[in-house]
């Protein structure tokens, strides 16, 4: 009898399948269960093209876009119908432009944590729903993003790089604010939120920037990242993502 009970306990443990708790750590664990692939599907705009490939757990989402902002932003130019005024004391940088981009990014269908854990780097780091490269808290020469560069930003915390791909930094106004979002996918598949959960509240994050639980996206619960809900240096901006990838980042190619 006891023997029958262990393996009833041991297969409802293994069809649980989708997180454990563990407790050495004492903290969900994603195990790369729950397909992120519908929600892409439904999410991302219409400029951004999606395809799969591969099978099970070797299974890509591949997402295509021309990196540019469907919304209003001075770097479209004065002129362009989408173009308009930089928040008050802020300027273009050198790059007063933006130009197409050929983006390519692969992501795993049902992202995990990874055993090693590696540090975002200059560039993309993910897209956002619209086709838009995500950028990390760090700027050329990988430092810190400072008052300087900030006052490049547009409105949605955005400006573009020597070779004229605009990218987010911050959250703003396009994007999200002070609110639950869905921003977007980073490269190791996982999706970022605004600073808030869906319950209103702002969440204790772990020190990847995110955390396991529901969201209005993935109601059964998956790990997902939440923009910073620290105002960053006082200037009304909040970071989208620093430090390391929770998973293991794919590809991403322009």
């Amino acid at each position: 009898m006891d023997k029958v009970k262990l393996s009833i306990v041991s297969l409802s443990l293994l069809v649980l399948g989708t997180t454990f708790y563990s407790c050495n750590k004492g903290k969900i664990v994603s195990t790369g269960d729950v397909s992120i692939t519908d929600v892409v599907k439904a999410k991302f705009s219409s400029a951004v093209s999606i395809s799969t490939k591969g099978i099970g757990r070797k299974e890509r989402i591949i997402l295509k876009s021309n990196g540019l902002p469907e919304h209003k932003t001075p770097y479209w130019g004065s002129g362009h119908a989408l173009y308009e005024d930089f928040p008050s004391g802020h300027a273009p940088n050198a790059n007063t432009t933006m130009e197409s981009q050929t983006y390519v990014m692969k992501i795993p269908t049902n992202p995990a944590e990874a055993s090693s854990k590696e540090e975002t780097s200059l560039g993309e780091i993910g897209m956002a729903l619209n086709g838009v490269a995500i950028y990390n808290d760090r700027e050329g020469g990988n430092v810190s993003l400072d008052a300087m560069t900030l006052s490049t930003f547009d409105n949605s915390g955005a400006h573009p790089t020597p070779g004229k791909n605009y990218h987010y930094h911050t959250t703003g106004k396009y994007t999200s604010v002070d609110d639950a979002k869905l921003i977007g996918f980073l490269r190791d598949g996982f999706p970022i939120y605004g600073r808030k959960d869906m319950t209103g509240e702002y969440p204790t994050l772990d020190e990847y920037g995110g955390h396991y639980g529901p969201t209005e996206d993935f109601p059964n619960g998956i790990y997902h990242y939440h923009a910073s809900n620290v105002n960053y240096l006082n200037s009304g901006y909040y970071i989208l993502k620093a430090g390391s990838y929770y998973g293991t980042k794919g590809k991403f190619t322009k």
